[in-house]
């Protein structure tokens, strides 16, 4: 039975030196990784958004040269990695083989490199914004690429794979502090 599983993060953690580390290994959670947390002074219940970090700092074994991974180094990961480590945890913990290996082989063709941009001949002399105001500004839908998951591609654009993935932030709910 396989136990420990090897990840490619989106961005990467950067640590203090500037290194970044992509790659890591995160174990299978224990009844114990769930409940232990819990009991932290420092966690207000099973809704408290660090319970999230907490559980990831006890499964994540490695991330890049880091043997040992605190909540310092979770809390200092961007946002997307700490989405894809929540939707890893999920996976490997809830999902099936088949669930994860969906999500490698989307991970896999996301980090597939773009070679030639996309150009329509009556776009060709638009004029090229780069970032998502290129987009909204009149670059118009290239075939499907993106469009069916609301993700404009054209001129000025790179195409943006969503896989499986949270497609927002996620509001928490304010307990009036």
């Amino acid at each position: 039975m396989q136990t420990r599983y090897d990840f490619t993060l989106p961005r990467g953690y950067v640590d203090d030196k500037g290194e970044v580390h992509r790659t890591g290994t995160m174990r299978l959670a224990t009844a114990r990784d769930e409940l232990e947390p819990l009991r932290d002074p420092t966690i207000d219940g099973p809704d408290d958004p660090r319970l999230t970090i907490v559980v990831l700092a006890r499964v994540v074994e490695r991330l890049g040269t880091l043997e040992l991974v605190t909540r310092h180094e979770i809390e200092g990961l961007f946002a997307a990695d700490l989405a894809f480590l929540q939707d890893f945890y999920g996976v490997i913990n809830f999902g099936s083989q088949e669930e994860y290996e969906e999500l490698l082989a989307a991970q896999r063709d996301a980090e597939a490199p773009v070679t030639t941009p996309v150009v329509l001949p009556e776009q060709a002399a638009a004029p090229v914004v780069a970032g998502a105001a290129g987009a909204d500004a009149g670059a118009a839908a290239v075939g499907d690429g993106g469009a069916a998951a609301g993700v404009p591609v054209g001129v000025g654009t790179s195409a943006t794979v969503t896989y499986g993935r949270r497609s927002a932030i996620e509001e928490i709910p304010s307990d009036g502090r």
